[in-house]
């Protein structure tokens, strides 16, 4: 008898850090089979007839005694700690428009870094890898090296967000230590795979001089390398970081362009390994101070299959959605349709021109991304308390408005962010006055088109997010491989038989069929909200 009050005791102790307050018997007896306790076993364990008749007991246990009146599970004391204001139902809107300025704003601020960058070439015509006096040969082989270290690379920042963000949620510090490094050596030997893959390719059909090979290996090897760097901060917690070390990396780099004989490449070079170098003894540090601090790992070794299992889709994703940025680049630039080209892929200024007017427009809707997810997560939890457990349908029905509120919301700041582009392009203080060149026909129209594009595909990665924060990962990677296909095909057509800047249209219709996949499997989704949120946590 004595053993049995024992294990109820504990038994009500893990119900009550499980599931907090319950709202009903049923989720009592959920959470007792869920601890792995069988039918069979409550009579010896606990003295009772079967799961039902315990759970009644811990039932009325935890909603009548006064020490529970207020109880709160482990996930709802944490949350109530971090942002208590998410559970002040009180302040609705006020709480939706200081959500929206708070993430909106941070959004920015993480891409802070980014427009340095863009504040530099505008200032100085010079940024960490860019330089407006680059002739189209030498764009080539720079812009190619970016372009390869990105997609390399791209698989692994997304499971690096991933996996890592699994240990650190749980407080495993030394597993996510042992993540990072596994992921930067594994990414770092991929650029490797792919350089040699592309040499090799090189070597039988000579499609670049040995001389611009070299130049596109070292951008590659760095680029990628630098995105692996930096992507651990995001998870950690140390976005700073990022801005830090690419200010110092771009102020040196300019300060050796103005003050050495270095030539371009190599002050470009220099920069990026600075960066490189302070993300990666920043890391190591951090780890070293942070582990000292706080509880060890229970784990040794990373399982390395059960990495590969969980993340093999968020890879395949992040790989996805890299290319997707580049393929009309690289249809426009190698379509000959206007000549002979010198190289198979040729660097074609306009068209960069218009593309990255466009991005800028893409860049502005970042804020809107951490907002929506934010919102999402925030106000889900709120209607989970506000909502009538007989009432899972209104549960979804709040959270499908909130899902139409802020594709509301993303589309009213794209035409802000249109605004303030075009704003840029025809001030007198803008564009032409800046780099004393007219933006012309061909590249204001690949902006506008792009531009439209990008929207699209930043309603399609919210819907993306929607999904992934409940562990819905297949069905937005699907969409991404078949968006990507249809803008291979549809820009390989206009651009091979229109005109070279018609591949943008790829980029368009793309966009928009990965849009509308999404939408759908989102609202799909929303159909059965209540039963994903229950299984997710």
């Amino acid at each position: 008898m004595e053993n049995h009050y024992k294990n109820i005791r504990t038994l009500i102790q893990s119900a009550k850090e499980k599931i907090g307050k319950p709202v009903s018997i049923q989720v009592v007896a959920a959470t007792i089979e869920s601890l792995g306790i069988r039918d069979k076993d409550i009579k010896q364990d606990y003295g009772f007839a079967n799961i039902p008749e315990l759970a009644a007991l811990i039932f009325k246990e935890l909603i009548d005694e006064s020490e529970h009146s207020e109880l709160k599970n482990a996930k709802e004391i944490e949350l109530a700690e971090k942002e208590p204001v998410k559970n002040e139902v009180t302040s609705y809107l006020f709480l939706k428009i200081k959500i929206f300025f708070e993430y909106y704003t941070l959004g920015l601020l993480h891409l802070l870094p980014v427009f340095i960058q863009i504040a530099t070439i505008i200032l100085f015509g010079y940024s960490l890898w860019t330089w407006v006096g680059f002739n189209p040969v030498q764009s080539t082989a720079v812009v190619l090296g970016v372009i390869v270290g990105l997609v390399s690379t791209g698989g692994y920042v997304q499971v690096i967000g991933k996996q890592a963000s699994f240990y650190w949620n749980f407080q495993d510090y030394e597993m996510v230590r042992k993540t990072i490094n596994f992921l930067h050596k594994v990414g770092i030997l991929t650029i490797f795979a792919v350089l040699g893959v592309i040499l090799l390719v090189n070597f039988f059909f000579h499609l670049y001089p040995f001389e611009v090979l070299v130049i596109i290996f070292t951008y590659a090897f760095l680029i990628g390398t630098l995105l692996l760097m930096i992507a651990p901060f995001h998870t950690i917690k140390q976005r700073w970081v990022i801005t830090v070390a690419i200010m110092t990396g771009t102020t040196t780099a300019l300060f050796l362009k103005n003050f050495t004989d270095l030539t371009i490449y190599q002050t470009h070079w220099i920069g990026i390994s600075i960066v490189i170098v302070i993300a990666k003894l920043f890391l190591i540090i951090f780890f070293q101070n942070f582990n000292t601090h706080r509880t060890q790992s229970v784990n040794t070794t990373l399982k390395i299959p059960v990495v590969l299992y969980h993340n093999y889709q968020y890879f395949f994703y992040g790989l996805v959605l890299y290319g997707f940025f580049f393929i009309d680049r690289i249809l426009a630039w190698s379509s000959g349709i206007n000549g002979n080209l010198p190289f198979l892929v040729y660097f074609e200024k306009d068209y960069e021109l218009g593309m990255d007017l466009a991005i800028l427009i893409f860049l502005l809707l970042a804020g809107v991304l951490e907002y929506a997810i934010a919102s999402f997560t925030s106000f889900m939890d709120v209607n989970q308390k506000t909502t009538d457990h007989n009432a899972p349908e209104l549960f979804n029905s709040k959270i499908r408005s909130m899902y139409w509120e802020q594709v509301s919301v993303l589309f009213i700041t794209s035409l802000l962010a249109f605004a303030a582009v075009f704003i840029i392009i025809n001030a007198s203080w803008g564009f032409t006055s800046q780099f004393h060149y007219a933006i012309n026909p061909l590249s204001l129209k690949v902006c506008v088109i792009g531009g439209l594009g990008y929207i699209l595909l930043a309603w399609g990665m919210l819907n993306a997010l929607y999904l992934f924060t409940l562990g819905q990962t297949l069905k937005p990677l699907k969409a991404l491989l078949y968006s990507a296909l249809c803008n291979l095909i549809v820009g390989f057509i206009l651009s091979r038989f229109v005109d070279y800047e018609y591949s943008v249209v790829g980029l368009l219709v793309g966009a928009g069929l990965f849009a509308f996949l999404t939408v759908r499997d989102t609202l799909d989704y929303f159909k059965n909200l209540d039963y994903y949120y229950y299984a997710a946590y």
